[in-house]
């Protein structure tokens, strides 16, 4: 009906055929589009290699106390096998345990990450 409409004249041959074309260097994911808007309303803290250090040693002390809650309860766990409601209630506290070290874990490392 209508080619006024299109935004883009339409080729015919191959004459300006390659100006109507985007080079693929230019184009971008969804994900590098929402990356960018991202940085421009709160671009990303640069960490300083004392705060590195410190986010990683809180990551392996947390690691180690997860691991060490883990093993000493499976061990409850697996002596309460005949006990259905003391086993149920040793995973809760084990899932409880997880959680709460996990938490503590985010909230040290945002303090890290906010010092200056």
């Amino acid at each position: 009906m209508s080619h006024a409409l299109h935004s883009r004249p339409q080729n015919r041959g191959n004459a300006g055929a390659k100006s109507a074309l985007i080079p693929i260097e230019t184009m971008k994911s969804a994900y590098e589009i929402a990356m960018e808007r991202l940085n421009k309303t709160a671009p990303a803290a640069k960490l300083t290699a004392r705060q590195k250090k410190e986010l990683a040693e809180l990551g392996s002390r947390y690691a180690a106390k997860i691991a060490e809650r883990e093993i000493a309860l499976n061990g409850e766990i697996a002596r309460a096998a005949d006990d259905f409601e003391k086993e149920e209630s040793l995973r809760d506290q084990l899932v409880n345990e997880r959680k709460k070290l996990q938490a503590e874990l985010e909230e040290k490392k945002e303090r890290v990450r906010n010092a200056c």
